[in-house]
């Protein structure tokens, strides 16, 4: 690492960049802009800068409703992919515009399924956050690394913005470009830092990984009922647990219908209210208030106004809707009720217990066998310089501990549970020592 640098960048003190340095651009929503702007990607070159926004908190889908670009000599574009595609564009000719450069994104999991849903095909990724963690930086977040690499202090104002709405008011717009106002610099900076450490290989692998699982299907959730907020509080109540599967269906279905998250039709804590109260009559129903008022965000701020707009699409959903959700639930033969083990996401991988005291109480010697494979962990991390999280992800470390395969089994054992190659060489043989 070189520590002249590391001074000179920790001394410099952060300054709000307020704007892009080419200015705020407009929304390209047209073929003949679209056409226009992938010209200019093309005569351009070097890596390019990416990002996306979405309208999870209003919307009811995942969708982009705004893709964000930038390379040296094109400026910066910001693209309509849903006006876009209303117009038959194909982003092909952006795909070939950019071909084999890297598309530098922070936190590319969360960008990348979007992207290849709209037919993007990114030649290779550099993950800014991924660089980040891997150098070993605690503060990961996008202003947080701007901060310390470039001096720079990005506004997240908006990025829980309504992006569906259309037009974009000039400081989303403006908020939008700076997201990838300053990756390019970004990416070098941190790629002088990798190299410094020795890790740049690492970084690569890292990398490749993520194109390839981001431009997998995600694999749908058994029971997708079960990621309401706390519902471990009804663990040991399938009746409860009944009445949240099918308030969360029919919500569901409306939302899907309507267009809109479901949060704002039903929150999640209603639905446990619901679930530990289980009201079998009109006077106990509406005794639970928030089943019978229309969901409202109270956030002080200008999104107070987004929720508002959808306000006609909530009070199109009755209170007796939850009401009858809730009483089929209550119908249900002890043999309908759900159990209250969720089902595994996968039937061939189940994993570890995540409960130490479980692993303590029961099963004192894998417990032993996962404080020393830790302790192992924590040494290469420290020597290293790098989070022992990013050597290998705790989960892997439990299922490994658990399962104990023999000594030369362990690499095959961290390669089918996900590890990369650098990680299995840095750890596989440190670990076989200590589980014999």
């Amino acid at each position: 690492m070189n520590w002249k640098n590391q001074t000179l960048i920790d001394s410099v003190e952060p300054h709000l960049l307020k704007e892009p340095r080419g200015g705020v651009p407009d929304v390209i929503d047209t073929r003949e802009a679209f056409d226009a702007m992938v010209e200019r990607f093309a005569q351009a070159d070097g890596p390019v800068a990416a990002d996306a926004e979405r309208a999870s908190g209003f919307r009811y889908g995942q969708e982009d409703w705004l893709v964000q670009f930038k390379r040296n000599g094109a400026g910066i574009a910001l693209f309509d992919p849903v006006a876009l595609e209303a117009e038959g564009v194909d982003w092909g000719d952006f795909n070939d515009a950019v071909k084999g450069v890297d598309w530098i994104i922070h936190d590319s999991l969360q960008d990348l399924p979007g992207f290849f849903a709209l037919g993007m095909r990114p030649s290779a990724v550099f993950d800014t956050e991924v660089a980040a963690r891997l150098i070993g930086n605690t503060r990961f977040g996008l202003a947080s690394v701007t901060a310390k690499y470039l001096g720079l202090v990005l506004s997240k104002e908006h990025s829980a913005a309504d992006w569906s709405y259309r037009p974009l008011p000039r400081d989303w717009r403006n908020y939008a470009a700076l997201d990838v106002e300053v990756l390019i610099e970004l990416r070098a900076r941190l790629l002088d830092e990798l190299r410094g450490q020795g890790k740049l290989e690492w970084a690569r692998e890292e990398f490749s990984y993520l194109l390839v699982k981001g431009g997998e299907p995600r694999a749908a959730h058994p029971e997708p009922w079960r990621r309401v907020s706390h519902i471990t509080a009804l663990n040991h109540d399938p009746r409860g647990l009944a009445v949240v599967r099918s308030l969360w269906t029919v919500r569901d279905r409306y939302a899907r219908e309507l267009d809109i998250a479901p949060t704002l039709l039903l929150s999640d804590t209603a639905m446990i209210e619901a679930g530990e109260r289980k009201p079998r009559n009109s006077r106990q129903f509406k005794a639970i208030r928030s089943l019978n008022e229309r969901v409202r965000m109270h956030t002080d701020s200008e999104q107070d106004k987004m929720f508002e707009r959808y306000a006609p699409l909530q009070r199109r959903v009755k209170p007796s809707v939850w009401r009858q959700a809730i009483l089929d639930a209550l119908a249900l033969s002890v043999d309908e009720l759900p159990t209250t083990a969720p089902k595994p996401m996968n039937e061939d991988i189940t994993n570890a217990p995540r409960s130490m005291k479980y692993w303590r109480v029961h099963h004192p010697e894998r417990f032993a066998r996962l404080q020393a494979v830790r302790q192992v962990i924590a040494q290469i991390g420290e020597d290293t310089h790098t989070p022992v999280e990013v050597l290998l992800k705790p989960q892997i470390v439990r299922n490994l501990c658990w399962k104990n395969p023999r000594p030369e089994d362990i690499p095959d054992f961290l390669k089918a549970q996900g590890a990369r190659d650098w990680q299995i060489s840095l750890i596989a043989e440190s670990v076989s020592r200590v589980t014999m």
